[in-house]
C-alpha cells in the first residue's frame, strides 16, 4: 500500500491505499498422465505432461526415474530428444519403467518442480528382475501372511506400493535379502513391485486384501496364451469342493457342481474380470491378463516341433535299418555255414579240394545249344596240406571259363580227374 506528503512545513499527508498482496510461488507441479499403464511387450505409451494455467511458450521436458534407493527417491535421466510439445511417445516399450517431466519458459528460462513419478508395468515374462508372491494368488484374506521376494542384477532392492488413492510408498525399504513381508492388517487393493540399485524394475503385481469370507484363488501373474489355467473359491474357515459358480466380466459361465474353473488353453478372449460365488457370497473380482505368445516365440516353438519330428523319423529309420542289417548278416552267416558243411564234405582219396562255382549271364544262343550251354564255370582243384607224389599230377590246376561246346572232349576228361 502506499500514501502521498506534502513537501511544505505542514507535514500534512493522505490516507493509505488500499492494500495490495503480492505473492511469489513456484509454478503450480505438472502433471504427468500416461496411457496405457500396463501394457504388453513392445507395446507403445503415449506421455502427456500439464500445467495448471496453460499458455504459449511452454517447453516440456522428459525423463526416466531411476531408483535411488540410498535416498529413497529417484534420480531423473533426460530421454533422448526429451524436450518438446506436452506429448512424448515410446515405441515398442517391453520392460516396466518410471517417467516424470517438467516444464520450462521465459528467456532466461524459468523451469517447474518435476512432476509425481508416473510408471508403466510390462507383462514381460523376461525381465531381468522378477517378483514373486507367496500365496501366489491375487487376493488374500486380512490377517494372512504374505512375503514378496525380489530378484534381480542387484542385491539390494526395495517393494513398492501404488495404492487406489495414488499414494506411492514402500512396505520394505531397502532390503539385501530374504523376504518382505507386507501389511495384511486392513483391507486394501494395490500395486507392487520391485526397485533395484542397478535401477531396474521387475514386472508389477496387482494385490487385494480382504476382510470377506469368500475369496477368488486366481494367478498373480499373467498367463501365457495357449498355456492352461485352473481357477478356485476359497472360504476363511474351510475349502470348497463343490457348487461354485463362476463369472467372466459379470457373465455366468460355469453352474454345475465342480469345485474349479479349469481352462485348458487360454486365449486373449479369455482376458477379463473373474469372480466366484458359493452359498450366497460373492467373492471380490480380479483381473486376469493372457499375454499373447510373439511370432518369435511361435517361430521357436515351430523349429523345435520340426527339429523333433526329424530325429524321430532318423531315429526310426536307423532302428529299422539296423534290424535289417541285422538280418542278413544272420542270413549271410547261415549261407555261409552251410556251404561251409558242403565244401568239407568233397573229398578224394587223400586230398582236402575246395571249389568256387560262380554262374554267369547266358545268351539266348548259348541256351539253345547242347547239354551244356547254360553252364559257364570257374574250377578251382587245388592239393592242400598234402605232399607230392612222383606219379600224381600238377599240384594246381586252373580251368577257368571252359566253354562246353567248343572244348567238349576236354571237358569231358577234365570231368573224369575231377
Amino acid at each position: 500500500m502506499c500514501k502521498s506528503r506534502r513537501r511544505d512545513d505542514s507535514y500534512s499527508s493522505t490516507e493509505w491505499s488500499e492494500a495490495f498482496t503480492l505473492l511469489v510461488t513456484n509454478e503450480t507441479r505438472p502433471v504427468l498422465t500416461v496411457s496405457p499403464s500396463w501394457l504388453s511387450p513392445g507395446a507403445s505409451v503415449t506421455l502427456n505432461c500439464e500445467v495448471e494455467h496453460p499458455s504459449a511458450g511452454w517447453s516440456f521436458y522428459w525423463y526416466k526415474a531411476v531408483p535411488d534407493l540410498s535416498e529413497k527417491s529417484y534420480s531423473y535421466e533426460l530421454l533422448p530428444d526429451g524436450t518438446a510439445q506436452d506429448s512424448y511417445i515410446i515405441d515398442g516399450q517391453t520392460h516396466t519403467a518410471g517417467y516424470v517431466c517438467r516444464a520450462g519458459r521465459g528467456d532466461p528460462e524459468y523451469h517447474t518442480d518435476h512432476s509425481e513419478p508416473k510408471f508403466v508395468w510390462s507383462a514381460d515374462v523376461h525381465s531381468a528382475a522378477s517378483l514373486t508372491v507367496s500365496p501366489d494368488r491375487v487376493q488374500h484374506f486380512t490377517s494372512d501372511s504374505v512375503s514378496l521376494t525380489c530378484e534381480g542384477n542387484s542385491a539390494e532392492w526395495r517393494v513398492r506400493k501404488l495404492a487406489e488413492d495414488g499414494r506411492l510408498n514402500s512396505d520394505c525399504w531397502p532390503m539385501t535379502g530374504s523376504a518382505c513381508n507386507i501389511n495384511t492388517s486392513q483391507s486394501d487393493t494395490a500395486v507392487y513391485w520391485c526397485e533395484f540399485g542397478s535401477g531396474e524394475f521387475s514386472k508389477a503385481v496387482n494385490i487385494t486384501l480382504q476382510g470377506m469370507l469368500l475369496i477368488l484363488v486366481s494367478p498373480v501373474h499373467p498367463v501365457t496364451e495357449g498355456a492352461s489355467v485352473s481357477l478356485s473359491c476359497s472360504l476363511r474357515t474351510q475349502k470348497i469342493f463343490s457348487n461354485v459358480f463362476f463369472y467372466h466380466n459379470d457373465k455366468l459361465i460355469q453352474n454345475d457342481t465342480r469345485e474349479e474353473l479349469n481352462i485348458s488353453a487360454v486365449s486373449k478372449s479369455d482376458e477379463g474380470f473373474y469372480k466366484c460365488e458359493y452359498s450366497g457370497r460373492e467373492s471380490p473380482q480380479s483381473w486376469m491378463l493372457v499375454k499373447a505368445v510373439s511370432s518369435l516365440q511361435s517361430l521357436s516353438f515351430l523349429i523345435l516341433v520340426i527339429v523333433g519330428l526329424i530325429s524321430g523319423i532318423i531315429f526310426i529309420f536307423l532302428l529299422l535299418y539296423k534290424k535289417c542289417k541285422g538280418s542278413a548278416e544272420d542270413q549271410r552267416v547261415s549261407q555261409h555255414e552251410t556251404q561251409q558243411q558242403v565244401y568239407s564234405s568233397l573229398l578224394h582219396g587223400d586230398r582236402s579240394v575246395y571249389e568256387t562255382i560262380r554262374g554267369s549271364e547266358n545268351t539266348e544262343n548259348d541256351q539253345r545249344e547242347g547239354d551244356y550251354a547254360n553252364v559257364s564255370s570257374v574250377i578251382h582243384l587245388k592239393v592242400i596240406n598234402k605232399p607230392r607224389q612222383h606219379d600224381d599230377p600238377e599240384e594246381s590246376s586252373d580251368y577257368k571259363n571252359v566253354n562246353p561246346k567248343s572244348a567238349t572232349g576236354h571237358y569231358q576228361q577234365h570231368r573224369r580227374n575231377v
